[in-house]
């Protein structure tokens, strides 16, 4: 190859080797404005949406929802959106449609307090409301909000059965556990200021229970006085642990933790009746009793009309000989 075609070769290499700079370059600088055309777009307005999957019946509360970006376009007119909505006033609202975990929540989908059938709202399949007096001592001094769980206990006095002994039975028992509390003071919602929950005390509680619960609670108002017991959350999950040991509540092979969730979710709105634990005045204090002291066996006369001192006879027939015999004689 002569010099002149080498020359040649070598301007050609180098101007393909420019022209493929050249283009990479304006390739990179169509792209950048693009990229930051894209990071300085505006961003869309904060819609509510929900924190976890919230079924039917759901009171809301703070922690179950939160305000997220949403993209301009996808904006629905029947979407909270930030700025709009007072967030206090959603507290204590039921759900009425379920809503799954990242949902954003519409309006029709929420039955506010005093709108008609909140209350049947709130309520699970088969379940009953029933509301019943408590004194600031006996609610938690007024630290029980509308989606919470609680205990039932009964205090109450029994007197003696025997003659001679005038000292009563103090006791105390656990008779219903983990009751949702739907109200207070027939009031669904509770009060914030600064984001944060205004404590009241209230005279009624609203609670959650199956038709025969319900009967329950009514005789034990007449038999003493009722008092709650604040549940934590995470007895639940314990509580679910447990069922799931002792083969109560069986899991599908291969489950996931969805359905660990919608189990849990079960439970935890489910009231526990049966095995009851109670305390008795013995148990405080060595003045006070822990049993009720045995009564005394009265013995009825056997026949009635006969005196007490007389025992009962009755005619023995053999063959053609009659004898009367005693009862409990020889």
């Amino acid at each position: 190859m002569d010099k002149k075609k080498l020359m040649i070769l070598l301007a050609a290499l180098v101007l393909a080797i420019g022209m493929a700079l050249a283009a990479r370059s304006l390739v990179a600088g169509a792209a950048a404005p693009a990229v930051k055309a894209m990071i300085a777009a505006p961003k869309g307005p904060k819609v509510l949406v929900a924190q976890r999957a919230l079924p039917v019946g759901t009171i809301i509360t703070a922690d179950a929802i939160a305000y997220q970006d949403w993209p301009k376009d996808m904006v629905r007119d029947a979407y909270f959106v930030d700025g709009a909505v007072d967030m206090n006033k959603l507290t204590g609202t039921v759900v009425r449609f379920a809503v799954t975990a990242g949902q954003p929540l519409t309006q029709g989908a929420l039955v506010a307090p005093g709108d008609r059938g909140f209350l049947a709202a709130a309520l699970g399949a088969g379940m009953r409301a029933i509301t019943i007096p408590v004194s600031d001592k006996s609610s938690v001094a007024g630290f029980v909000f509308p989606g919470d769980h609680v205990d039932l206990m009964l205090t109450q006095k029994v007197n003696p059965t025997s003659e001679g002994d005038n000292l009563p039975l103090a006791v105390t028992e656990t008779i219903l556990r983990n009751l949702r509390v739907l109200a207070t003071d027939q009031s669904p919602d509770s009060q914030t200021t600064d984001g944060k929950t205004v404590v009241r005390t209230f005279h009624t509680v609203t609670l959650e229970v199956t038709p025969r619960i319900a009967e329950k609670i009514e005789v034990a108002q007449t038999v003493g006085t009722l008092g709650l017991v604040l549940r934590s959350i995470a007895d639940n999950q314990s509580e679910l642990d447990h069922a799931i040991a002792s083969g109560a509540i069986k899991l599908p092979v291969g489950a996931t933790a969805g359905d660990a969730s919608k189990a849990l979710a079960q439970m935890s709105n489910k009231p526990i009746e049966g095995t009851t634990s109670y305390s008795t005045g013995g148990d405080v204090s060595r003045f006070a009793r822990r049993t009720m002291p045995a009564t005394k066996s009265v013995v009825a006369p056997v026949a009635a009309g006969l005196p007490r001192n007389t025992a009962p006879t009755v005619k023995v027939v053999r063959g053609n000989d009659v004898s009367e015999t005693t009862v409990g004689g020889n």
